[in-house]
């Protein structure tokens, strides 16, 4: 029996994690899956990703491109292939169905319900390897997805756009653009990928934004992530995020944890609220991560990108860590967890 080379599952896994984060936001309640089947002889034979709830598993739609191919050979995947049957049966059954003679995956699935495939396909003679670019996973694709599964929570990501010096805005108010079209243009791949956004009335009086996501030519994405306003005014009812783009929910509250709760059917929620909101989610310790636009400019100024966090002194500092830092364009991201 032929075995796949270390390489040749390292790069099958990079491409089973692009296949996950092409299907994000197109999968709940499941998770974004990818999944890559390699021949006997290491050669890549089938790709896919989890389609919409009701439609297989990336395992499944991976097999079906493999066809004959997959028997003998080694199935990659970026989560623990489940082992129960919701709407659609067991992908371990599919996989020892197949014939493959070894599964790599990189998560465990913690779902109690789903857990049990690896032990299943032990059972079946199947040798499985687990852990495989772990970190590029969760961190990545199943992020969201991951967190709700420990917490019970939608995963909360402030995200924002800044001056070098931290301002969200010149003194007069404006702020088209503080960062370039390519940071733009992935701000927009992420609102389409999550499942809500939420700014507060401010935003909506001062920018009235339409909160949608658009693809580089303009267009509207083919999934729109559901609107929502956080307050207690009244907003127009000529309000471009109340138009028929995507549906739009308000919210009568300043409390961040009744905003969470009325999200809480959702995965991935994206805050992009103004300075008020932002102080506001900090305050109470809601936000999981922070996403950070970056622009090489200096503005200067009283407008900044968060009000009162509740710091008093250095010392009672909201401490918090990067865990990646990337260039779009001429822009920075940056992304930070809780330290």
């Amino acid at each position: 029996m032929t075995v796949a080379t270390p390489a040749a599952v390292e790069a099958a896994m990079g491409l089973a994690i692009a296949q996950a984060q092409r299907v994000k936001g197109s999968t709940y309640p499941n998770p974004p899956v990818g999944a890559v089947i390699l021949d006997a002889a290491g050669e890549v034979v089938g790709v896919g990703g989890t389609q919409p709830a009701g439609g297989p598993h990336a395992e499944v739609v991976a097999l079906r491109a493999a066809g004959e191919r997959a028997a003998g050979g080694t199935a990659v995947v970026t989560l623990e292939p489940c082992n129960h049957h919701g709407r659609t049966p067991p992908c371990v059954d599919a996989l020892i169905q197949a014939g493959v003679a070894s599964v790599v995956y990189a998560v465990a699935d913690p779902n109690p319900v789903a857990a049990g495939g690896a032990d299943r396909l032990r059972g079946g003679g199947i040798a499985v390897t687990a852990g495989v670019c772990a970190d590029e996973v969760s961190g990545g694709p199943l992020r969201e997805w991951l967190h709700k599964q420990r917490t019970g929570r939608p995963h909360v990501t402030w995200k924002y756009a800044t001056s070098v010096d931290g301002r969200s805005a010149a003194a007069d108010g404006s702020s088209q653009w503080i960062t370039s079209d390519a940071a733009r243009a992935d701000l927009h791949v992420r609102r389409a990928a999550c499942d809500a956004i939420v700014v507060g009335t401010g935003t909506v009086f001062i920018d009235d934004p339409t909160l949608t996501a658009r693809l580089p030519g303009g267009g509207l994405a083919q999934r729109q992530p559901l609107r929502v306003v956080v307050g207690m005014r009244e907003i127009s009812p000529e309000a471009k995020v109340l138009n028929d783009d995507s549906r739009t929910m308000v919210i009568r509250t300043h409390d961040p944890n009744e905003v969470i709760q009325a999200l809480s059917d959702r995965t991935d929620v994206l805050v992009e609220g103004g300075p008020t909101l932002a102080g506001a989610f900090l305050r109470a310790g809601a936000i999981d991560r922070i996403l950070a636009y970056v622009g090489p400019i200096l503005l200067g100024g009283p407008v900044t990108a968060v009000d009162d966090v509740g710091v008093s002194s250095i010392a009672r500092a909201l401490r918090w860590r990067y865990d990646g830092v990337d260039r779009i364009g001429p822009d920075l991201l940056l992304s930070l967890v809780p330290g």
